[in-house]
């Protein structure tokens, strides 16, 4: 029995009541502090408590460390010297940052993924896709959220760049916690709209990468990053609210 096919079989055997070897605990464990980042559940700047974190999963404390790590070269949280980590901090340089970047980087990373994806990357994008459409339908804003960050990092992945991903990485993490204050905005219908525009997009998206069309990709990515940073903006820059100085005339 191969090494592989030996640790298929150790999970397959595993009763439910069995704990969890160390190493699914720490997948969980990013995978939730990334869910808590990106959703704002934990706020930008505030602190990451390790010590909570090894109670509620069960680790310890080096393993946990070792997610942080991890997690800091991601960019969802920053670790300083003598310092308690914390989630990546959002303020006016960062936001300006994002915006000038962004869609630079979304149509580079479109374009190598054209180039170099493959069969199974666009059947893994649909199977993305369709889970964004279901949270879309069940108006589950978080998992919306992620499920749009998950669909543009997929395609991250087809460009088969790591530099480029890198940066993407990083972008995805502020994109996705703007998107989650705007989508908890109360214009209902309209953000619904919005969204379903949105979805419409990423099928047009799926299409040009099937069809490997760099120009059309270059299009369709520049008009639903034009959507999205209109809402984000939106949200960021609102209409200030109007008071009457003389209610009385």
């Amino acid at each position: 029995m191969t090494d592989k096919s030996r640790a298929t079989a150790n999970r397959n055997t595993r009763t439910d009541s069995s704990p969890p070897p160390r190493a699914d605990k720490k997948v969980q464990l990013e995978e939730t502090l990334k869910r808590r980042i990106v959703s704002m559940e934990i706020a930008p700047g505030a602190v990451v408590d390790e010590i909570s974190l090894s109670q509620e999963f069960g680790l310890s404390r080096p393993p946990v460390r070792e997610t942080m790590r991890a997690l800091a070269a991601q960019g969802y949280i920053v670790l300083e010297a003598n310092r308690a980590a914390r989630a990546a901090p959002m303020n006016y340089q960062s936001l300006r940052s994002f915006f000038l970047a962004a869609p630079m980087i979304y149509v580079a990373i479109s374009q190598l993924a054209a180039t170099h994806g493959t069969a199974e990357d666009i059947e893994e994008l649909r199977r993305i896709q369709a889970l964004f459409r279901q949270a879309i339908d069940t108006r589950d804003t978080a998992s919306r959220v992620y499920y749009n960050n998950q669909f543009h990092y997929f395609i991250g992945t087809m460009s088969r760049n790591d530099y480029l991903l890198a940066s993407l990485n990083r972008l995805l993490i502020d994109h996705a916690r703007l998107a989650q204050n705007f989508y908890l905005s109360p214009a209902v219908d309209e953000v619904r709209k919005d969204m379903l525009t949105a979805a419409d997009q990423h099928d047009e998206i799926i299409e040009a990468l099937e069809q490997r069309d760099v120009e059309k990709v270059e299009r369709t990515v520049l008009t639903h990053w034009h959507l999205s940073r209109q809402r984000m903006t939106d949200y960021v820059i609102p209409d200030g609210v109007q008071v009457a100085l003389y209610p009385n005339e």
